[in-house]
Formats: C-alpha cells, sequence, structure tokens
C-alpha cells in the first residue's frame, strides 16, 4: 500500500472514531467541568500512548528534543478539546459535527501561511462546497438566520476551537524533527495534559469523581484512547503523508457519522432540509479526494 493510502485509510477511521466523541460528548457535557474532563482525558491518553510508545521501542531522548513544539501542540489540541465539549452543552451534535466540517478550509489557509501548500481550483472548489454545506446545517436551512447570522452559543464557541485545530494540522509537519507519530503523538498529549492540569486545577479539585454519572466514565475511556490517543496517531500518520488540506477533507465525513451514531444510541436522525447540507459536505470530500494537489 502507498503512503497517499495509507494516509487515506488512517483518515477513514479518524473520521469515525471523531464523530463518537460528539454523540457521546453531548450526554455528558454538562456533568463535569470541560477542562477538568479535558486534563484527565490527556492523562489517560499519554498513558496509553507511552504504553504503545515503550512496546514499539520508540521511547528516546532524541524524540523529545525542543520540548517546547509539544506544548504548543498539546496547547493546540488541549484547547480544541476544551471549547468541543464546552460547545455541546448547547449545541446539538450533528451541527457541532457541521462546524468541525469549517477546519478544511482554515486548515488550508494556515497551510498556505506556514508551510506554502497550494490548491488547484478543484480543491479551492470542494472547500467552497463543504463550508456552505457546513453553514446550511449550521442554520437549519434558515436564510433568514444565515442573513442574520444568528449563530447558537455553543456553534460559536466551538468555531474557536476549530480555529485552534485548522493551526494545529500545519504545525505538526513544521514541527516535526523526524519523530515518529506514536513519539510526536505522546509529547502532545504530555504537553497539553501538563498544561491543563496546571490551568484547571481547581476544577478537578473540586469534582466530585465518585459521583459522576457512568456516562461520563464511558465518554472519559472511549475519549482518551480512540477519540485522543488513537485519532491523534492517525492524524498525525496521516499528516506526515497527505497535504494539510487533504487530511482534513475527511472531517467532511463526521456529520454523516455523527448521524449514524445518533441512530444507534436511539436518536431520531436529522430531517431533510439538515441532510442536504450533510450530502453537500460528502459532495466536497469526494472532490478532495481526487489527486490532482500541486505539489507543496
Amino acid at each position: 500500500m502507498s503512503p497517499g493510502a495509507q494516509g487515506h485509510l488512517a483518515m477513514l477511521a479518524f473520521s469515525a472514531l471523531v464523530a463518537g466523541s460528539f454523540s457521546l460528548g453531548s450526554i455528558m457535557a454538562n456533568e463535569i467541568a470541560p477542562t477538568a474532563f479535558t486534563a484527565v482525558r490527556f492523562c489517560l491518553a499519554s498513558v496509553f500512548v507511552g504504553v504503545l510508545a515503550w512496546h514499539r521501542r520508540e521511547l528516546s531522548r532524541s524524540g523529545f528534543r525542543s520540548p517546547w513544539r509539544y506544548a504548543v501542540l498539546g496547547g493546540l489540541f488541549g484547547l480544541y478539546f476544551v471549547l468541543m465539549f464546552e460547545g455541546l452543552k448547547t449545541a446539538p451534535p450533528v451541527s457541532a459535527a457541521a462546524v468541525f466540517t469549517l477546519v478544511p478550509l482554515m486548515a488550508a489557509l494556515f497551510a498556505f501561511l506556514l508551510l506554502r501548500q497550494l490548491l488547484t481550483g478543484r480543491m479551492a472548489l470542494a472547500l467552497g462546497i463543504g463550508a456552505l454545506g457546513a453553514l446550511w446545517v449550521i442554520f437549519r436551512g434558515n436564510l433568514g438566520a444565515a442573513l442574520a447570522f444568528d449563530v447558537g452559543r455553543g456553534e460559536a464557541i466551538y468555531l474557536i476551537g476549530c480555529l485552534s485545530h485548522a493551526i494545529y494540522t500545519p504545525m505538526v509537519r513544521r514541527l516535526n524533527r523526524g519523530e515518529s507519530a506514536v513519539v510526536s503523538t505522546l509529547g502532545t498529549v504530555l504537553g497539553g495534559g501538563a498544561l491543563l492540569l496546571l490551568y484547571a486545577w481547581p476544577e478537578i479539585v473540586a469534582t466530585d469523581w465518585r459521583a459522576l454519572p457512568p456516562m461520563v466514565w464511558v465518554t472519559l475511556f472511549y475519549t482518551a484512547f480512540f477519540a485522543t490517543a488513537v485519532t491523534v496517531i492517525l492524524l498525525q500518520f496521516a499528516t506526515l503523508r497527505l497535504p494539510s488540506a487533504k487530511v482534513m477533507a475527511y472531517t467532511y465525513l463526521t456529520p454523516t457519522w455523527v448521524i449514524a451514531w445518533e441512530v444507534a444510541l436511539g436518536n431520531a436522525p436529522p430531517g431533510p432540509i439538515v441532510m442536504g447540507g450533510v450530502g453537500l459536505t460528502v459532495v466536497a470530500l469526494l472532490l478532495l479526494l481526487r489527486d490532482d494537489q500541486r505539489p507543496a
């Protein structure tokens, strides 16, 4: 399998795993402070990734040169997750997933500024179609709400988090010094966990962990292992093999996966108007997967 094909397969799994965070996160978002939840999540993820790195014999001092890089990457990724769960307190999962599909457009801009990666006309068109589909879902197909820019509070908060995610994507490639995806992931979650522990310590101490509902613990394990450790590895693995805009193209599958998660959890699927916007995001994905990108 070619490196490009490996990157595409990694991002397909990435989009499915990320989607679970929206559905599970919306269930427990109001049960615990997002900063405390994310801090513990990153600490657990550090254990999972650290064990994997040790098993693969990839732990070495050289992998942690210039540790400030991991503080930057961990800070960006930690901010994204905190604002995601803060937004899910009020934003519906499908709507939040639609906000997430704006990341490729923002990632393409930052990839040009940081890496000078250029887009073809088809990719620019695809990003525009995907953004239109995302806005369609965010505003529920209501033109009046769109013209008035009537965005929900949760969606607005999460949009700021997505901006952090968009910066993170090209920064992975910019700051990489030849480390493997596993070592880079370990540094990222360690850096993010350390920053979050310092910032969220009052919320962590104030949380009655024994009284939390079981769904919080289920979500904590899922997000720490699958939606943090595994997805960060997949994202960094793919970022080193694909252009940033094409990596983030797979976020356009997230609303579709979220709908599948919602139905599996017993919730009703969105109406036909919202489904029209989701359909546009799938069209954008298909256009972005065409192999006509100019060399970076």
